[in-house]
């Protein structure tokens, strides 16, 4: 999953050469869905298709948190490169360390896992402040992308205390219905430019729908249920590595040494704050 990951950023920086990052997240979403749908029928887990009336809410909250956070993500990549965003969409396992001390009970923030979260937040200084000159990447970009990788840690957090009462079909499923219908609302009025039906759109939006919004999304539900946010960060803390590591073969991204700077302290403030 930590591979998978580390190279989501770049499947959608690739898509977006494509098609706009509203429309690329409905096509995504669309098609995950589908995936997840799929799984759960084969699988015999009819009851998340159903929604009591008391479960209506908690899922609205995690699909509107959901698309806020694909939004930020996807704008964001347009305007900063593939490398920038995955080291900084992959700052939300620190995030949800700090987020996991004050909303999952007995998750405490000590003094080893605060020296872990200032260590890689001084990483994503060092990025906005020192590779600025780094070709394809933008402050703008890179701030609507840690916007993003917050959302993310809380939307983590969310589900993390939610699968613990919810049918985790459903909240895959609110995620991808909510998610799939606000953004093409939101393409159909904002985004007026084509889309290129391309052999490359294609697989980036197989990697982003069906191995990242289908199988490592049931994956990660199935993690959350059995362990804390905050323990399951240390997992994926080469997720930075991969993906700037992907980013330089797939979409060609110079490795600066202040990128390379920032990517080693995130893993190394993934790894001290997740102890």
């Amino acid at each position: 999953m930590s591979f998978f990951w580390g190279g989501n950023i770049v499947a959608i920086k690739l898509g977006l050469l494509d098609a706009p990052p509203l429309r690329l997240a409905w096509m995504r979403f669309l098609l995950g869905g589908a995936v997840i749908a799929l799984w759960a029928w084969a699988t015999g887990r009819r009851e998340g298709f159903t929604v009591a009336r008391g479960e209506w809410r908690p899922l609205l909250v995690l699909g509107l948190i959901f698309t806020a956070q694909i939004g930020l993500m996807n704008v964001g990549t347009s305007l900063t490169s593939a490398a920038h965003g995955s080291v900084v969409l992959n700052l939300y396992a620190v995030h949800t360390v700090v987020l996991a001390h004050f909303l999952i009970p007995g998750d405490q923030l000590t003094a080893r896992r605060l020296a872990g979260a200032l260590v890689a937040y001084g990483g994503i200084v060092l990025l906005f402040v020192g590779d600025r000159a780094s070709e394809g990447a933008s402050l703008t970009g890179d701030v609507l992308v840690f916007l993003s990788a917050f959302l993310l840690a809380e939307r983590q957090v969310y589900l993390a205390r939610a699968v613990q009462h919810l049918d985790p079909v459903k909240l895959l499923l609110a995620q991808a219905t909510i998610g799939t219908a606000l953004f093409l609302a939101l393409s159909a009025v904002l985004e007026p430019e084509p889309t290129r039906w391309t052999a490359r759109l294609g697989l980036s939006l197989a990697y982003q729908g069906v191995l990242i919004a289908g199988f490592c999304f049931v994956i990660n539900l199935w993690l959350l249920k059995r362990y804390r946010p905050s323990a399951l960060a240390a997992c994926f803390l080469t997720q930075p590595i991969f993906g700037v590591v992907i980013a330089a073969l797939a979409a060609g991204d110079p490795l600066t040494v202040h990128l390379l700077a920032a990517c080693l302290a995130v893993a190394v403030g993934i790894g001290l704050s997740s102890r």
